[in-house]
């Protein structure tokens, strides 16, 4: 997990070219998503944080986006019903 306010705007282009970034989400809201979600790209750099993969967001307790994710959100939220 890594912070945008962390990265310069050159690092941050690096990461995600070579693969180490991709996915985003928000911190506050616990959210993750698809660096091209729409949702994500309005949230505040502050809140902004940065995932190598699915599972690095899952095992900190993300869950998906329900724009940019919708198959993977709905799975999700069924998953809350069968506990």
């Amino acid at each position: 997990m890594i912070q945008h306010s962390q990265l310069s705007a050159k690092n941050l282009r690096s990461k995600i070219h070579s693969r180490d970034i991709c996915f985003g989400g928000n911190k506050k809201l616990k959210i993750y998503g698809l660096l091209s979600c729409s949702s994500g790209k309005r949230m505040k750099m502050e809140n902004r944080i940065f995932f190598k993969d699915e599972n690095e967001a899952l095992q900190n307790n993300y869950r998906p986006c329900g724009h940019c994710m919708k198959k993977e959100y709905k799975q999700w939220k069924q998953s809350l019903f069968t506990k």
